[in-house]
């Protein structure tokens, strides 16, 4: 059988990403952009820490407005990095676990903080330990694998800490009222029920990232308004929370009921 000539050579950037030597993908611009997103989904630590000094400093307007950039780095880096392919590029460099990271920081430690530096949790020791289930909580969670559903849900209270803050400061809740919401939503992160994924989900994907962006001006809106938001526009931001938690459910029960039943042995 005649053995047949190598062809012309081809650049890495026409071959497979699994026939890409990790150096040369690294430093190719496909591999650069996908640099350039784990970076900007990086930044989110950024804002953690000044968040946290914003609260340490007692500036709560400044801590809820890097707060919003936060949400808006997390809400669009992932739709970033699957279109650039950044699994396919990097696959060395796990940039779910990057998201985790930054997530925990923005979402759970630093709002936190944030109440407990601003008195919106009772003070001496009650204060610490009511700030410390979110941590644990969360904590938790963060390590699931099944934390993100492979159907796109989030698996038990997604660890909107950050929301629960933005509520306390915008609604001026008492360190009572807020620790009651902080020990719900802690043991809700226990409970496996499924919520809503905006940007994976399949079902009215649309309406609800609209309803988001909607929700994010209104948050805006809200602090800007600080110390004296209007009544109004935070009804109309919780109507959103309402759209959320009830979409949730109702897709939770629809995936449940449509799950296949186990057959038990001998039956």
């Amino acid at each position: 059988m005649p053995r047949l000539l190598p062809g012309p050579p081809r650049h890495p950037e026409d071959l497979p990403p699994d026939d890409v030597h990790p150096m040369t993908s690294t430093w190719s611009w496909h591999g650069l952009r996908s640099w350039f997103v784990h970076a900007y989904t990086a930044t989110g630590a950024v804002l953690a820490l000044l968040i946290v000094l914003a609260a340490v400093e007692g500036d709560v307007r400044q801590a809820l407005w890097l707060g919003l950039a936060a949400l808006i780095i997390d809400g669009t880096d992932g739709m970033l990095a699957r279109r650039v392919g950044v699994k396919e590029r990097l696959p060395w460099f796990d940039g779910a676990l990057l998201d985790n990271i930054v997530d925990y920081l923005t979402y759970v430690f630093a709002p936190v903080i944030l109440l407990l530096q601003t008195g919106y949790l009772p003070d001496g020791t009650l204060g610490t330990v009511v700030a410390v289930l979110p941590l644990i909580a969360s904590s938790y969670q963060f390590c699931r694998v099944d934390a993100k559903t492979d159907d796109h849900f989030f698996l038990g209270f997604p660890s909107y800490w950050n929301v629960v803050a933005f509520y306390a400061i915008a609604m001026d809740l008492s360190a009572p009222v807020t620790s009651a919401i902080i020990v719900i939503c802690a043991l809700l992160v226990l409970v496996p029920v499924g919520y809503i994924y905006p940007s994976r989900m399949t079902v009215l994907r649309t309406p609800t990232l609209v309803l988001s962006a909607v929700w994010m001006v209104l948050y805006a809106v809200i602090t800007a308004q600080l110390p004296s938001p209007d009544p109004w526009v935070i009804a109309a931001s919780l109507a959103y929370i309402a759209y959320y938690c009830g979409l949730s459910l109702f897709l939770e029960a629809r995936r449940r009921a449509a799950a296949p039943r186990p057959v038990l042995e001998g039956v």
